[in-house]
């Protein structure tokens, strides 16, 4: 045996011209075995004289159908299908050739002009198929073998299960066990349906993944699961998951067949599945038509388009083709790989309608300036400031982007005529406990009541559309990526409290209500979306250690840091019947909110911008709050304006309808 594994090493393939050396031996072999036995074994001088001056035309024309589909490259130990196919193309196509060259000889030689003898059809239809039989066993037989040498030590073998017993789980299985370095068995396939139960695949036993999976689990001490399975529901897939983690077993999932490498599955393409697998909900169901209609021969325009939420909205719409789509920020980080994602992957769009541009919300000249050239039909809003601790520590800057730059567009817009400005706002903004939160909601309040006024004055004019929604998965300071990092640099993760709970979505999923909402959107409304069950951070971060493959409190710690300031333990978003109403969409629903004066409003919002220009953070706050009552400090400084008695609220003019 150790004979054996020196002549088939792991770490080499054998050399092309040795494969093409043994298929040019078998074309001869299998001509001369071909003649032999169309004869009956009774061969005379002639018959071997026939055979020694057809044997260099014969293996001439396989030589060339052989260069022609490479069929000599392809490595003997990874034989596949496609290999037997490349292998029937060439000796099929040069067996008509020389069954061709042969049939034109004959008719040359009719009168016995030539001493050599025409080949029997018989001989080329027995050479056709024994060639055709050895070129492909030999490929096959040299694989088995070196599986059968290299094949790792039955007691260090690793017990795995695939789920999915399809195409698919099979394709997985044979892919895992020919992969070098690794030392798997897979021991069960898993499926839901019960048709395919107690069944095999590939000398496999397949279980019924409702009734057997935990005892079957146990039963093989199965330390890995691949889902492989390509029609699976994501609620199905999440319950899997859940079901391996509370069984320590570690969870790799398989690609869907499209994004396989030339239509064939990859060993590196087989990844652990990501805690986003577990927060990721079904696919929405967007009115595309009613989207790609509302932009068409539009000029869109996306503020904060080099952050996640910003960059994410401007993918999406590439896909829709505006007239001319303006993408701005400030940070020229950010926009360089937004430009170089888009001239990558939307290469005509890049060069047709799409423009970077760098400008600061907040200088008035700038933008004027953008929306005066390019005069835009419709505005995404979603540039702002959105760390919690630092605005707390920054209220002047809070105020000066979230609220100041914020006005500055809506009014350009309005000035310029724009039909439909949608802003991006965040669940901070319900019963704000910090800066950030009540800078956002302060923002909500300038364009609900600017679109009232509006309406009042006039029936035309812009829309003023606000969308909120909580946490995304993957956006700048999200959670995640922290928590990744930290595993990656062996911990501790940190964690603020144990009971602190935040609502998650994709960061696609959001973007997507956001385009939906900005069309539904008739002006006024605060599009609040569903955001689903709030998740336990200190859970999130348990299960992120289980997928990474760690043990908590062995190879990793969790370490709780106290509440960080102006940070709630529960995040709100009105999402209860109570104070939202219903749309035609089952993820997105309008808040029924306070309506304030417009001139009171922009009155408050002029004071507290002159304070933030002063740099007074205690008087910013303090009008904050007289903007926006129900803004209450937790965890913060300014906790101690909170007990003064002479703040002036704003006055509502209209309250929530709480039909």
């Amino acid at each position: 045996m150790v004979l054996l594994r020196s002549l088939f090493p792991q770490t080499s393939s054998t050399p092309r011209w040795v494969v093409l050396f043994i298929d040019i031996f078998i074309c001869a072999f299998s001509f001369a075995f071909a003649t032999i036995l169309r004869y009956n074994f009774h061969i005379d001088e002639n018959k071997i004289l026939a055979v020694v001056y057809s044997m260099p035309i014969i293996l001439a024309t396989r030589i060339v159908f052989m260069f022609y589909f490479r069929i000599y490259a392809g490595i003997i130990r990874h034989t596949s299908l496609q290999d037997a196919i490349r292998v029937f193309y060439t000796i099929t196509f040069s067996s008509i050739i020389i069954a061709l060259i042969n049939y034109g000889y004959s008719i040359i030689n009719s009168d016995k002009i030539f001493v050599v003898p025409t080949i029997p059809i018989g001989i080329i239809v027995i050479d056709y198929f024994t060639c055709i039989f050895l070129m492909s066993a030999f490929r096959f037989s040299t694989k088995m073998l070196y599986m059968q040498i290299n094949k790792p030590d039955a007691t260090n073998l690793v017990s795995f299960a695939i789920f999915g017993a399809g195409e698919s789980g099979l394709i997985t299985k044979r892919k895992l066990e020919q992969q070098r370095g690794t030392e798997i068995k897979i021991v069960a396939f898993f499926d839901d349906d019960l048709k395919k139960s107690k069944n095999y695949v590939d000398g496999v036993t397949i279980y019924n993944a409702n009734k057997d999976f935990e005892y079957i689990i146990k039963k093989f001490d199965i330390k890995e699961l691949i889902l492989s399975a390509q029609h699976i529901s994501i609620n199905r897939k999440q319950d899997i998951i859940e079901q391996c983690l509370a069984l320590n077993v570690k969870v790799r999932n398989v690609p869907p067949i499209e994004r396989w490498i030339n239509g064939e599955l990859s060993y590196n393409q087989i990844k652990t599945v990501k805690i986003e697998d577990l927060i990721e909900r079904d696919t929405i169901e967007l009115d595309k038509v009613g989207i790609a209609n509302q932009v068409k021969n539009k000029t869109v325009m996306v503020t904060g388009a080099a952050g996640s939420i910003g960059s994410e909205i401007a993918k999406q719409l590439v896909r829709y083709s505006p007239h001319k789509l303006i993408l701005i920020d400030k940070s020229e980080e950010g926009l360089y790989l937004l430009d170089s994602f888009l001239n990558e992957n939307h290469k005509l769009a890049y060069s047709t309608f799409v423009e970077i541009v760098v400008g600061d919300i907040c200088d008035v000249n700038r933008m004027n300036r953008i929306f005066k050239l390019h005069k835009p039909d419709i505005v995404y809003h979603a540039a702002a400031y959105k760390h919690v601790p630092l605005m707390e520590d920054n209220p002047s800057e809070a105020i000066k982007v979230n609220v100041g730059g914020t006005k500055v567009l809506a009014n350009i817009a309005m000035l310029y005529n724009t039909d439909k400005f949608v802003m991006v706002s965040t669940d901070k903004a319900v019963n704000p406990t910090n800066v950030m939160g009540a800078s956002k909601r302060i923002a909500e309040i300038y364009v609900q009541s600017l679109n009232n006024k509006l309406n009042t004055e006039t029936e035309s004019g812009t829309k003023f559309i606000t969308t909120r929604f909580g946490n995304v998965l993957g956006s700048s300071g999200s959670v995640i990526p922290k928590f990744r990092k930290q595993i990656e640099d062996g911990g501790p993760i940190t964690v603020t409290h144990p009971d602190i709970t935040r609502y998650f979505m994709t960061i696609r999923e959001a973007c997507q209500l956001v385009l939906e909402a900005g069309h539904m959107g008739k002006g006024g409304e605060i599009f609040i979306f569903d955001m689903g069950k709030s998740t336990k951070i200190i859970d999130l971060a348990k299960k992120m250690v289980q997928l990474s493959g760690l043990n908590l409190g062995q190879d990793i710690q969790i370490v709780f840091t106290g509440l960080r300031p102006g940070e709630k333990i529960e995040e709100e978003l009105l999402a209860d019947q109570e104070n939202t109403i219903a749309t035609h969409h089952p993820k997105i629903m309008i808040g029924k909110i306070r309506m304030y004066d417009f001139s009171i409003v922009a009155h408050k919002i002029d004071k507290v911008l002159s304070s933030a220009s002063d740099q007074n953070s205690f008087e910013v706050v303090r009008i904050m709050k007289e903007i926006v009552p129900e803004y209450v400090s937790k965890n913060s400084v300014y906790e101690s304006l909170d007990k003064v008695q002479n703040l002036k609220p704003l006055e509502i003019i209209k309250q929530p309808q709480m039909n």
